[in-house]
């Protein structure tokens, strides 16, 4: 990338209002040309419109404010493009304090322009995804909470996004912003460094768990379904939040899928065959592997569901032509996500 190329700071949020203060306060505090989200949103692709737009911030550089439902993945690969007329030095996401938890609970989904026309996209999984991305988070309206719900949001966000700098607006102390390039190849989100066991968030709460789930076997998907339904929703087991990574289901044999969840929402989209690797690919997993981060999360109770869950000894002997009878109540790879 060119040196010369100017210096972005993105600022995402799904809490348009305390996003929309925030990106100003930034701007004036660090003398950056602000673009709002109201501006670039008037294109079709808002991320190509705030490439377009940096290299008029001249050296003073930018400070771009986002759309709602713009994924950050979009962001920093159209900055990391070796031929890209600005570099992304920061990427900040604004969370309001208050409704934290309940902004990663939401069932209902944000409209995003995109040059294929309008796209919905669930607004837990953007608001997921913009924390885990982040080289700042930013905690705003905290004030009403007390100590010890402070600490719990700071640390819940610390476990989804342990690579972020956490900041309090309005700030009781103010601290330097340095520059955090980001490159195409991310392992910021919690859930991957949970699955890479170096998960090592700099906040911690008692209340806030993660856990790595792997087993050898695939689900069996009815009891899976039931268990999804049932005793994960009805948080038998603690407030699961954000699980995310890999897994099999028995009657789809030779495929792998991603478990994305967050939430209420949940999908199971395929992510690869087994004989679409290549001789130095690596299997992502045989039967499942998933990062899970909540509130209370009794560890030994899900790890047990998430057994009973998987195909039992004598189930497992029956071998693919059994599991091909199974009732599978996922919706087919074809269609939309579970």
């Amino acid at each position: 990338m060119d040196p010369a190329a100017a210096d972005v700071i993105a600022v995402v949020g799904t809490c348009a209002h305390e996003r929309a203060a925030y990106a100003s306060h930034f701007a004036t505090r660090t003398d950056r040309t602000l673009h709002t989200a109201a501006r670039v949103a008037l294109s079709p692709d808002p991320v190509d419109e705030a490439l377009a737009l940096a290299p008029w911030s001249g050296d003073r550089g930018a400070v771009i404010e986002f759309p709602t439902a713009t994924m950050p993945t979009a962001i920093i690969g159209a900055f990391a493009a070796p031929d890209a007329a600005a570099r992304l030095t920061g990427l900040i996401c604004v969370v309001d304090a208050m409704h934290l938890v309940d902004d990663l609970r939401r069932e209902d989904y944000v409209l995003q322009s995109a040059p294929v026309g309008l796209v919905h996209r669930s607004r837990a999984l953007v608001t997921a995804a913009q924390i885990e991305y982040a080289t700042t988070v930013v905690l705003a309206g905290w004030e009403p909470l007390s100590t010890p719900e402070l600490s719990t949001a700071m640390a819940l966000l610390s476990a989804l996004g342990p690579r972020a700098r956490l900041r309090l607006h309005p700030a009781p102390v103010t601290a330097p912003e340095g520059p955090a390039p980001l490159t195409p190849v991310q392992d910021r989100p919690g859930w991957i460094a949970v699955l890479n066991d170096d998960h090592d968030p700099h906040m911690t709460d008692p209340r806030v768990r993660s856990m790595r789930y792997q087993a050898e076997r695939p689900f069996h998907p009815g009891r899976l379904r039931r268990l999804l339904d049932g005793d994960l929703e009805g948080e038998a087991f603690g407030v699961v939040l954000r699980s995310a990574g890999f897994c099999r289901l028995a009657t789809r044999p030779g495929a792998t899928a991603h478990w994305e969840h967050v939430g209420s929402m949940f999908s199971l989209p395929p992510v690869g065959t087994d004989d679409e690797l290549g001789d130095d690919d690596e299997l992502l997993t045989a039967g499942v592997d998933i990062a899970l981060i909540g509130l209370d999360i009794d560890v030994p109770a899900l790890t047990r569901a998430l057994d009973d869950a998987c195909l039992s000894d004598a189930e497992l002997a029956a071998g693919p032509s059994a599991w091909g009878a199974y009732a599978d109540p996922f919706p087919a790879w074809s269609e939309a996500g579970a």
